[in-house]
């Protein structure tokens, strides 16, 4: 299907009450260009005609039509996906050659959550990559894509295990796993983190990428699976919710020791007591 663009043309005043016409119109977002000209789009010729004749009429606007080249979207959404450094640790999609240096975890964005193109999971490698030590036992919490449990062994951890709801998310973890010849330290078990995470310990490193309601609700399971001193990872809150979830943690008896921020999302690592 070739898909047309229509390119309006107004006045100053009148720019505001034509974009909310054509939101209203075709229900799609519209792009305004540097120049002010108005850019929205329709899925064939004729229906960008019809939309070029209701804009004379009924808003007296000023509008033309293209063709806009067909896109291969098996291969369009790649664009803007390219290989992320944590420290020594580099994370890069598939279609792009692997560095000669450092550590790469080689993982493409799928329907499991975390491919390090979000701000919360970026920033929870950030402390992995600085805290893991090696011949940790590391535990995952909402594991996802397994990024953050494949990171880890790459980094040097003995163990990691993932514990995901979704078992569909785990059977891509694991594939993610094997791609990364991580396979034999790496377990993923599908079931609810509060039960399970307790009966995994102790471990020396956890990591819970997920809502801070949810977070503040594993911390006795989290205690729990934490050796004493043991540090756990923190992720999935944004920046405002941070004096929220530090008070949580004082009372869990925990100590922060890092923090970090990536665009918006705020994660801190801190010690079991």
């Amino acid at each position: 299907m070739t898909w047309w663009a229509v390119d309006v043309e107004t006045t100053p005043e009148r720019r505001e009450a034509v974009g909310a016409w054509l939101v209203a119109r075709t229900g799609q977002a519209i792009e305004e260009r540097d120049d002010g000209t108005l850019v929205t789009f329709a899925t064939d010729e004729k229906a960008a005609e019809e939309l070029v004749a209701a804009l004379s009429r009924e808003q007296n606007a000023h509008a033309s039509r293209r063709p806009l080249a067909p896109v291969d979207w098996s291969v369009q959404w790649r664009e803007g996906i390219a290989p992320r450094r944590f420290g020594r640790l580099t994370v890069t999609p598939s279609w792009i050659p692997a560095a000669a240096d450092g550590m790469q975890v080689v993982l493409d964005p799928e329907s499991a959550f975390g491919s390090g193109e979000h701000g919360s999971t970026r920033a929870a490698l950030t402390l992995i990559e600085r805290h893991l030590r090696s011949g940790d036992r590391m535990l995952d919490l909402g594991s996802g894509s397994g990024i953050l449990a494949i990171a880890a062994a790459r980094l040097g951890a003995a163990r990691a295990t993932g514990i995901e709801v979704d078992d569909d998310a785990n059977d891509i973890a694991r594939a993610n796993a094997e791609r990364n010849g991580v396979a034999d330290v790496v377990e993923f078990l599908t079931g609810d983190a509060a039960d399970l995470a307790p009966l995994l310990g102790p471990a020396d490193l956890l990591a819970s990428n997920i809502l801070r309601t949810v977070n503040v609700a594993l911390l006795p399971a989290i205690t729990a699976a934490l050796r004493p001193g043991g540090l756990a990872i923190f992720s999935g809150m944004e920046v405002p919710e941070a004096p929220l979830f530090r008070p949580e943690l004082h009372t869990a008896g925990f100590t922060a020791v890092d923090e970090t921020t990536d665009a918006g999302w705020w994660a801190i690592a801190a010690r079991r007591g």
